[in-house]
């Protein structure tokens, strides 16, 4: 039996850079993981965080890396960030290797505290713009406000960190982000430490912005739930080291999605193939 074949519906064990292939088309992709290995060193060994992981992101896709705990995922997203360079394999944006970090690939961490606590939310957000001199004061101002407005804080623009919840801190973290243009908007589990319900509500503004705005997004999350909402394209990674296991087409779920009976099927067929044990491997004679 095939690989492909003994995998659950709605389940593809091939990369969409290869499905393209196989129909004759040729979409270029923004962004190309080939063949990736990361590792990193402890004082005890050197660990291999990723083994050869491939995958193509396109524009306006919105791509999620989801796997457990351990499995290499924000290793990856870093590597992508240009904080982290392959051992083996390339990364590569509009067909350029991609070496270093770069104002066209923004992170947002899951960490409320990383906005300086003595600029204001304006501040805050014109603070990469000033410093990479992308624009000017005036302009960088203005930017400024235009992307609080998308994300709903424009009142709060003259308040300081400090003064904001865990929500709005993430959604001015968003805005900063979004304000520098990037080619590629990553997100390290940028919800994982709010409550359920300020969660869900950020799910639903990330979208909706998304629906605006049509940036390109890679996020990482460990959450079966979150990735079928957040993403239209879904990577799964094996437990350590993480490899890719297939690839799930989650466009057509939402936020309504949730308790419907094809949105928890999904779920549990991914949590099974996630846990599953991974086959050893046959000797062919």
């Amino acid at each position: 039996m095939s690989t492909a074949a003994a995998l659950p519906s709605g389940i593809d064990s091939l990369s969409h850079r290869e499905r393209e292939r196989e129909r004759g088309q040729d979409i270029a992709p923004l962004l190309q993981v080939d063949n990736v290995s990361l590792e990193y060193r402890t004082p005890e060994r050197v660990v291999r965080a990723t083994h050869r992981v491939s995958f193509d992101v396109h524009a306006a896709d919105r791509f999620v890396l989801l796997g457990p705990s351990g499995c290499g995922k924000s290793t990856l997203l870093k590597a992508v960030g240009g904080f982290i360079p392959p051992v083996e394999g390339e990364i590569r944006l509009d067909g350029q290797r991609v070496t270093h970090p770069d104002p066209d690939r923004i992170v947002v961490f899951q960490e409320f505290d990383q906005l300086p606590p003595w600029k204001t939310v304006k501040q805050n957000v014109m603070f990469p713009l000033l410093a990479s001199r992308t624009l000017g004061k005036k302009e960088a101002a203005e930017r400024a406000l235009h992307y609080l407005d998308k994300v709903g804080l424009a009142k709060f623009a003259d308040v300081h960190p400090h003064q904001l919840s865990g929500g709005m801190k993430q959604r001015v973290a968003i805005a900063r982000a979004l304000a520098m243009q990037p080619r590629v908007l990553l997100m390290d589990e940028p919800f994982a430490a709010l409550d359920a319900l300020t969660r869900r509500k950020m799910q639903q503004e990330l979208l909706e912005l998304w629906d605006e705005v049509r940036f390109t997004l890679l996020f990482v999350t460990h959450s079966i739930e979150e990735a079928l909402v957040v993403g239209n394209r879904v990577a799964l990674l094996s437990p350590h080291p993480g490899r890719m296991r297939a690839e799930v087409n989650s466009h057509g779920f939402s936020l309504a999605s949730h308790g419907g009976a094809e949105f928890q099927s999904t779920a549990q067929r991914i949590h099974d193939m996630l846990f599953e044990e991974e086959p050893e491997a046959v000797a062919v004679p």
